[in-house]
């Protein structure tokens, strides 16, 4: 836990009561805060205050008394209707900000690095720990993927902190102190919280305002936002490091055939790492790379590390092999973009997608279709998703994880095809069956592990 003494004997109101909410109230409370907290969530307000956690509705009480208010992320603020109490707090001049922030004002001697994108942060952000560990650096990593903010644990004053920062967390820090960020990629998402594309973009791009003086800016070049965006910060004096998985660059880190190329000169083949298949992992590595040459540590460190990687949970994870049949846990996958990462890895897929449908739908998929011989389709999103594969793909409407698994099993053994996958890779958020894509990921491996040797 990390305490927060400069906020000892101040007023605080934390608005949500989820894990990052519920990890800020700790550690207010721990450091003697006045806390008053609150979810529109009965069974989470009810469970903080088993806690200890005292609650208080945002609406009733006299929010211009509290010094901050600390916003869970996931609540909208500002788009497509902010919630009435982000309207309350602003009219009353009170700063709405998020835990991340409280962090960053609780180390402000600590170095940060920080990482973000549509996809691919999690892997990079649990890869770069992973690599900074390797080189006996002290790290801990968390934020947006795993350990809330407040929750991390104290390191000593040469340790890094690895964020994963949503667009959401990002528009809610102040004071962030950033050695390296790292942004990814840009495709579309979460437009409706961020009023289109343009708000979306300047979400992600405030992460450099936050580039410390000699820090560096590490940005995917593979897609037109963050083209520009890296293109606009060079002119501007910041010290940016491309990467890509598209073309060869002479100054930069990429890897468009696997072989990542620092400056075009060849540092190891990615290809021999099974943790980190295909060009989205590419991407990711190069990434790592170019954030840890950065920090100092030497090339055949990181390359020993990234050898070593063990992956990450509900991303590609491998769960078992049975009948020949090889099963993949991808529930992180949430949108089309990251099913597509997964879908290229593989050449008969028996595809698990449905939920909560995300912008777009799976149209852009069509180009991969030939790769699934039979989709089964759970959730919200099923009818959507029908119509799209009508014609294209074989396809059973499944409603329930328990039953896509059971048909796809019974489907795949009986094809019996040489290097057959089944695949949970939802295009979809989980919330309309499912708390969170980890628990949708980890009722998929209990199923699996329940026939599975």
């Amino acid at each position: 836990m990390i305490p927060t003494p400069f906020l000892t004997g101040k007023r605080v109101a934390v608005m949500g009561l989820g894990k990052s909410g519920a990890a800020t109230a700790r550690a207010l409370l721990a450091s003697g805060v006045g806390v008053m907290a609150w979810d529109d969530d009965e069974g989470a307000r009810r469970l903080a205050a088993e806690d200890g956690v005292p609650i208080g509705d945002p609406l009733v009480i006299n929010l211009a008394k509290a010094d901050l208010v600390v916003w869970s992320p996931g609540i909208p603020h500002t788009h497509p209707q902010p919630h009435p109490a982000a309207v309350k707090a602003r009219a009353a001049g009170v700063p709405v900000v998020c835990d991340v922030e409280l962090l960053a004002r609780a180390k402000p001697d600590h170095r940060f690095l920080a990482v973000t994108g549509t996809n691919g942060k999690s892997t990079t952000t649990t890869l770069l720990a992973h690599v900074l560990e390797a080189a006996g650096i002290a790290t801990a990593a968390g934020g947006n993927l795993g350990t809330a903010a407040l929750d991390l644990p104290e390191l000593p004053g040469d340790g890094r902190y690895v964020l994963e920062l949503s667009s959401y967390q990002l528009e809610l820090v102040q004071s962030l102190s950033v050695g390296v960020g790292i942004l990814l990629n840009i495709t579309p998402d979460h437009l409706g919280r961020h009023g289109g594309m343009e708000g979306y973009i300047a979400a992600k791009r405030r992460l450099f305002d936050f580039i410390t003086p000699g820090g560096a800016a590490v940005i995917g070049v593979d897609d037109g936002p963050c083209r520009a965006m890296a293109a606009e910060l060079s002119r501007l004096g910041l010290r940016v490091v491309p990467i890509s998985v598209e073309k060869v660059l002479d100054d930069g880190v990429s890897a468009p055939e696997g072989v990542l190329l620092d400056n075009g000169k060849p540092v190891c083949d990615l290809k021999a790492f099974p943790r980190l298949p295909g060009k989205h992992n590419w991407q990711n590595a190069c990434a790592v790379f170019a954030a840890a040459r950065a920090e100092g540590i030497a090339a055949k460190t990181i390359v020993a590390a990234l050898a070593t990687y063990p992956g990450l949970a509900h991303r590609q994870e491998l769960i078992a092999t049975c009948d020949g049949i090889a099963w993949i846990n991808d529930s992180k996958a949430t949108n089309a973009d990251a099913v597509e990462k997964a879908l290229v890895c593989y050449d008969h897929v028996y595809w698990i997608a449905g939920g909560q449908a995300k912008e777009g739908g799976i149209v852009s998929l069509e180009k991969h279709f030939g790769r699934i011989e039979h989709a089964f389709l759970i959730g919200d999103a099923s009818d959507a998703f029908a119509a799209t594969l009508e014609g294209k793909v074989r396809f059973t409407r499944c409603v329930t994880l328990a039953k896509a698994v059971a048909a796809a099993r019974n489907l795949a053994v009986s094809d019996a095809i040489p290097g057959a996958v089944v695949l949970l890779s939802p295009a979809c958020a989980s919330w309309d069956q499912f708390k969170s894509f980890e628990h949708r990921g980890d009722s998929f491996r209990d199923l699996v592990k329940g026939f599975a040797p």
